[in-house]
């Protein structure tokens, strides 16, 4: 190995010239090269100086290359031509700017043995021209013939990065103007003449309904990112419940109908988070609103399991088998296109985020029933990560 050893974070040293082509010709076997080729990322493999020693297909087609011979013995940060491969005094790894590099971290992790993944972004200016890309990387350990390697696959995650950014600046200022004109109409209602007092109630009411709506989707988008962050406090089922029918009384989807809560019993303190049940439990009021007819009736109410709470709302609607098979997969709707996140988003929050399950029952005779049933004390989420206990 050279005898260099200037660097500003990662070891500088390369293997000589022989040995590299030594490492190359063990990944020239064609059953290897094929597996590697038939991957759908990205794929290096990397000696333990973070040399490229073979290159997958889908680099080189990145790449515009017909051949990988001149990418080995380089790392990846030079073969992508990133912007501190060029500031380090050894190339990629060696600067300062590489301490944080996600894609580094995960490869010197991987020499070490252990397998990891992560994230790295990368800046480079290609014919005048300033170019970023987000990647998600995953670094694995491999032994070929005595000598240690890292096959290192990278899939380009830009576009789920700026979608990612996109959302939140559209749903902060769709919010902000939503929400100026709630309080606008709110002021105004007490303001305007008597006789258009009605109409300025109207575009409150609607003015509202566009806020909830707009946050219902940003709550959808963060739970299916995994973003969502569950605040457990001990609330009374019966008041939740109370709340909301409260709210969907003068809701739009119940002009001409009613909405009637049941007698709620037995011991009702849960430990979960409010926001979210409320959620949860106002998006199966309002689906049960839109399928009644004019006149008809939708009860909910809740009760003490030996486990916890159940919460049902009801009304009087047919639901077939067929629908009930794809009601709560993602983006089915009985409403139309691009309207599926409803009963999706209920089954999403309430199994992923408040530990509990949803269920349908439904007959000709007795109607839909539709069932949230919620631990008493949420400990922790289904994907494992622990929360407060809540004794």
């Amino acid at each position: 190995m050279s005898a260099c050893h200037e660097t500003y974070c990662a070891p500088p040293e390369r293997v000589t010239p022989d040995e590299l082509q030594r490492q190359v010709a063990l990944f020239r076997s064609i059953p290897l090269t094929e597996l590697l080729d038939a991957v759908g990322e990205v794929v290096l493999v990397l000696n333990t100086c973070r040399q490229v020693v073979h290159a997958n297909r889908n680099l080189l087609s990145l790449l515009g290359l017909q051949e990988a011979a001149h990418l080995f013995g380089q790392r990846p940060g030079e073969v992508l031509q990133c912007e501190h491969a060029c500031e380090g005094p050894n190339g990629c790894g060696t600067a300062e700017g590489c301490r944080p590099c996600g894609a580094l971290q995960s490869i010197l992790a991987g020499i070490g043995g252990e397998r990891v993944e992560g994230e790295c972004r990368i800046t480079r200016t290609l014919q005048g021209r300033l170019s970023a890309c987000d990647f998600k990387v995953c670094a694995t350990p491999m032994t070929r013939e005595g000598d240690h390697f890292v096959i290192l696959s990278m899939s380009d995650i830009s576009h789920e990065k700026r979608r990612s950014a996109l959302e939140r600046i559209f749903f902060h200022d769709l919010l902000n103007m939503a929400g100026g004109l709630r309080s606008i109409s709110g002021l105004l209602v007490e303001d305007v003449p008597l006789d258009v007092r009605a109409d300025m109630l109207l575009v409150h009411r609607y003015a509202t309904a566009l806020v909830e709506e707009i946050l219902a989707q940003r709550v959808l988008v963060a739970a299916e990112n995994d973003e969502l962050g569950v605040e457990l406090r001990d609330v009374q089922a019966r008041e939740v419940l109370r709340d909301v029918i409260e709210l969907y009384r003068t809701h739009e989807a119940c002009i001409d109908k009613r909405l009637v809560m049941e007698p709620c019993g037995g011991h009702l303190l849960i430990s979960t988070d409010r926001v979210l049940l409320a959620r949860v439990l106002g998006n199966l009021v309002k689906n049960a609103l839109e399928a009644s007819p004019r006149g008809g009736v939708v009860t909910a109410g809740c009760e003490a399991t030996p486990s916890g709470v159940t919460f049902r709302v009801h009304n009087a609607g047919f639901i077939s088998p067929e629908v009930r098979a794809q009601m709560f997969q993602r983006s089915f709707s009985t409403k139309g296109q691009g309207r599926g996140l409803g009963m999706y988003g209920v089954r999403l929050l309430t199994g992923n985020y408040l530990g509990g399950r949803v269920e349908c029952l439904s007959s000709r005779d007795s109607g839909t029933t539709l069932l949230v049933i919620l631990p008493r004390y949420l400990k922790h989420r289904q994907d494992g990560k622990e929360r407060p206990d809540a004794d």
